[in-house]
């Protein structure tokens, strides 16, 4: 298999975990910045983050396999799809052992 898909798949799962951690952050922070209480412009700000972490997840993650599915290179798009899941399964692993490591 083509290191390059390899190499494509970590890059695309890595940003991914970094987006994450980023939003995670955000959100566990939130509150101090934005104060508590439940009102509609907290409801509304959390569905738009929601959506737009839903589309770049998306783009991260089917993006490039997508795009080489339809240029009609549909094993290497499929092989990518399969090896950026693998990568992000690792990294979720990684992270749960550090957890579980670090208790």
């Amino acid at each position: 298999m083509d290191n390059k898909l390899w190499r494509w798949g970590f890059a695309a799962s890595f940003t991914l975990g970094a987006y994450i951690f980023l939003v995670a952050t955000f959100l566990r922070f939130a509150e101090e910045l934005f104060g508590d209480g439940p009102n509609i412009l907290g409801i509304i700000a959390f569905l738009f983050l929601f959506v737009i972490s839903a589309a770049i997840s998306s783009a991260l993650v089917l993006g490039k396999p997508a795009q080489l599915y339809f240029d009609g290179k549909k094993k290497e798009g499929l092989a990518l799809f399969g090896i950026t899941l693998g990568w992000m399964a690792f990294f979720m692993v990684a992270f749960f052992a550090a957890m579980a490591i670090l208790k």
